[in-house]
């Protein structure tokens, strides 16, 4: 007999998005938004909001006076409020932007602060298997790139990848130029590997993958094998972008060019 499921709420959702529910209850919800591919997108765009305005909290320098952590805090406080036109979410929202503002003015230069202060970059667990993969592709571009009888893959057809792989690929930022398309083989169909040149991060590649599940994973930056790399995951498709470090290519910027290429896809 299937156990019965209370219906998922705004407030169910509000609550997930703020870590505030049971584990059993998390089950549920995620249930809900694997079936709600549109509730499910929304829920990304929050985590992703709640993960900026944390961050905003811990780079503000520890020896920084209250009132410069209190504009700190209040700036990115707006911006949370700006990014949420759904008035659904904006009531329970405005009181964690309330909250962190507390915590900028009151306890900021307290060594106290909590988890709050923990970035996803620090917090996140293991990356998922396909981030390997993509960093695999990505070093086979390089090679591919260093062989003058390797010829680059013509033409970039995302309307084309998608009908043959049913992979959506994101938008491309103005100036990335695509050099070479890749189609790989993986555990659950192809995937997508693109070699882009881009003027802030040097050679990247961007890979997309079908992991076998659905999921919806904000972007997390995590360094793998001497590269950094930033992870997300829409739906039934995940992504990754891998770069060569540098002064450029930091993970802090790594992980705003996939924030924005996980942004187009919805």
């Amino acid at each position: 007999m299937t156990p019965h499921i209370d219906p998922v709420s705004d407030e169910d959702l509000q609550a997930y998005v703020d870590d505030q529910l049971t584990v059993a209850r998390r089950i549920d919800v995620e249930a809900y938004l694997s079936a709600n591919p549109s509730a499910a997108s929304r829920v990304m765009a929050d985590l992703r909001i709640r993960d900026e305005l944390r961050l905003s909290l811990a780079e503000t320098p520890r020896g920084a006076s209250t009132a410069t952590a209190r504009i700190a805090t209040a700036e990115a406080a707006r911006r949370l409020e700006r990014a949420l036109s759904r008035e659904r979410w904006l009531r329970g929202l405005r009181i964690a932007a309330t909250v962190a503002l507390l915590i900028g003015a009151g306890w900021f230069a307290n060594a106290q602060f909590g988890h709050l202060g923990v970035s996803r970059v620090v917090a996140s667990d293991l990356p998922p298997a396909y981030v390997d993969d993509a960093v695999r592709a990505h070093r086979t571009a390089l090679v591919r790139a260093g062989m003058p009888s390797q010829r680059a893959g013509q033409g970039y057809d995302p309307a084309e990848i998608r009908a043959a792989t049913a992979i959506v690929m994101p938008a491309l930022p103005e100036g990335w130029q695509v050099e070479d398309v890749q189609v790989f083989p993986s555990a659950f169909g192809p995937s997508v590997e693109l070699a882009v040149k881009t003027k802030d991060l040097g050679t990247v590649s961007l890979f997309a993958v079908r992991p076998g599940g659905f999921d919806v994973v904000p972007a997390t930056t995590v360094p793998k094998d001497e590269l950094n790399a930033a992870y997300w995951q829409m739906g039934e498709v995940a992504y990754a972008l891998v770069a060569q470090p540098g002064p450029e290519a930091s993970p802090r910027e790594i992980d705003r060019a996939a924030a924005r290429l996980a942004r187009s896809l919805y």
